[in-house]
């Protein structure tokens, strides 16, 4: 069984802000950014350049 490993990176999912699905899946260092992650991404579901916002993996 693998162990998990702890530090200041994790792994986050980003989910598109008009269809709601979790297109991408991306790490992040806490220390480095401190508040939600926000970045401009193409949505296939929408066919358009859309934010994604910063969601935890299940």
């Amino acid at each position: 069984m693998a162990s998990k490993k702890k530090g200041p990176v994790e792994k986050i999912a980003l989910q598109c802000t008009e269809c709601k699905r979790k297109n991408y899946t991306t790490s992040k260092n806490k220390r480095n950014i401190q508040g939600k992650l926000e970045l401009k991404k193409y949505c296939k579901f929408d066919r358009k350049h859309t934010v994604h916002k910063e969601t935890k993996i299940k």
